[in-house]
């Protein structure tokens, strides 16, 4: 009779150990896993060197950084111009002694070009070719558009631009734009390949 108890007692131990694994193993069925926290950033210099250039062009706008990789540069001012369906933007670069500034149009690539400003030159498109110091450029486009200011660009915040453009060899341009009936302002440009700068966005 003893025997008996002993076995009963150890086969109730027994049948409460498995019921009790069953219900450990079903709660841990019901509470799903929880992923491992992730890993906070590490701080990163937005002045350091990097190894590749990023950023979108067509989201630049004042108060953003260019690193053209010798050289770095603020948009100082944008203006968004349109005529038509077509809409680009020309980005005012913060520069000493000078004018210079960025045009960025997606027709349907991005194309993009860096300008310098030439008011010493006595030049009017006045021709379908004109020569400026041993380059010959032929009239490609002519039109009005309006524009919208943001920033520090010198003009008001509406109005409207005339201009003609002009290309020669090797990526070369030549631009004449006439803001607000005003004067034919001339400018020279190349062009820009995208991946040229890195654009570090300000705010």
């Amino acid at each position: 009779m003893a025997v008996l108890l002993i076995v009963v007692a150890v086969l109730t131990a027994v049948v409460a150990v498995a019921i009790a694994v069953a219900a450990v193993r079903a709660a841990r069925r019901r509470t799903p896993a929880r992923p491992a926290p992730a890993a906070p950033a590490a701080p990163r210099d937005p002045f350091a060197d990097t190894a590749e250039t990023s950023g979108d062009p067509l989201a630049l706008k004042a108060g953003d950084m260019l690193d053209f990789g010798a050289e770095r540069s603020w948009i100082r001012g944008t203006l968004r111009l349109s005529e038509g369906g077509s809409t680009w933007a020309e980005h005012f670069l913060e520069v000493e002694g000078g004018r210079r500034w960025l045009s960025v149009e997606q027709d349907p690539d991005v194309q993009m070009a860096l300008w310098t400003s030439r008011p010493d030159l006595d030049l009017t498109p006045h021709s379908d070719t004109l020569e400026l110091e041993g380059v010959r450029y032929r009239l490609v486009e002519r039109g009005t558009a309006s524009y919208r200011s943001e920033g520090t660009t010198g003009l008001r915040a509406e109005g409207g631009m005339d201009y003609a453009d002009y290309e020669g060899p090797d990526g070369r341009h030549l631009s004449f734009e006439r803001f607000d009936h005003g004067r034919w302002e001339p400018s020279v440009g190349t062009t820009l390949a995208p991946g040229s700068f890195t654009v570090y966005p300000g705010g």
